[in-house]
């Protein structure tokens, strides 16, 4: 099982550090790669059509400002694609947020949050989409969420100490 994190630009790298952090608390394999809809395009399109022959379950798509990348992949794939808007540029991400929503009919992207999150959310909904299938991942998410919770009651914790 291997995910594909793809970013239009190497100066995504933080969003790229997220998503793959969290893939691996997982014990999902990820693969990195820098393509652009708009500077690569035909290498794009060639990465999206060999995906599922290179074995990928599906593909985080990480782009800022016009954001068409996540369009690009998911038009030439059926593998899951999941967009994370990049908070740049001139609107502070929401042209990229806007890009990946306006998604035609028959070329479903998913998007997450704007901003790092995104990243992290966006490879947390890919382990549970993974997990139907997964009874380990499954159990792994579980405890991921089950931390999540620990670290929820220990804040309230600490707020109330320090009151």
């Amino acid at each position: 099982m291997r995910v594909a994190v793809v970013a239009g630009s190497a100066s995504d790298v933080e969003y790229v550090k997220r998503a793959k952090k969290t893939f691996e608390s997982l014990d999902i394999g990820t693969d990195v790669f820098v393509l652009s809809a708009h500077r690569t395009p035909d290498e794009a399109v060639d990465f999206a059509k060999s995906a599922e022959k290179k074995g990928y379950s599906a593909i985080i798509a990480i782009a800022g400002m016009a954001a068409h990348l996540a369009g690009v992949l998911s038009a030439n794939t059926v593998l899951p694609v999941i967009a994370v808007p990049v908070a740049t540029g001139a609107f502070g991400g929401l042209d990229a947020l806007l890009s990946s929503v306006q998604m035609p009919k028959g070329v479903p992207v998913g998007v997450v949050t704007v901003g790092e999150t995104g990243a992290e959310n966006a490879a947390l909904l890919i382990a549970r989409f993974l997990a139907v299938n997964d009874l380990q991942l499954k159990k792994r998410l579980l405890e991921h969420k089950e931390r999540l919770r620990k670290d929820a009651l220990a804040s309230q914790r600490d707020l109330e100490n320090s009151l």
